[in-house]
């Protein structure tokens, strides 16, 4: 006499198969989303870079010793936030300006930098020759 349905070994080997699948799903899914949000801190410290060079310096002759919403009215506001909802310049921010060789709020030189996941930090830095 025969029987119908699966064997215990089938239905293991058929879970086993599912649970890979779906581990590797859940891999893929956690990277693609960090490369997303490494593409967020790149756009926002390129917008940055973008606001400080052509538009503050110009108008002004010299970079700020902090940058905010209020400075760089510009670019869009949200830019400020890193993807986990840290403002630039606070703790644990994944966004960082560093402004250089001051005086009197001042500045002659920054170096902007974004802390990423899945890359090395990406930096950009003023103009040369300035």
């Amino acid at each position: 006499m025969k029987r119908r349905g699966f064997t215990i070994i089938e239905l293991a080997v058929v879970i086993v198969f599912a649970t890979l699948l779906v581990v590797l799903f859940f891999i893929q899914k956690i990277n693609t989303d960090a490369m997303h949000r490494d593409e967020q801190r790149k756009e926002a410290i390129n917008a940055m870079y973008y606001a400080l060079e052509e538009s503050f310096y110009t108008d002004n002759g010299y970079y700020p010793e902090e940058i905010s919403e209020e400075n760089l009215t510009v670019m869009d506001p949200q830019l400020f936030t890193d993807p986990y909802g840290i403002n630039l310049g606070k703790d644990g921010s994944t966004l960082v300006y560093e402004p250089a060789n001051c005086e009197n709020a001042k500045c002659k030189e920054y170096t902007l930098r974004a802390i990423l996941e899945k890359e090395d930090e990406y930096v950009k830095k003023n103009r040369e020759n300035r």
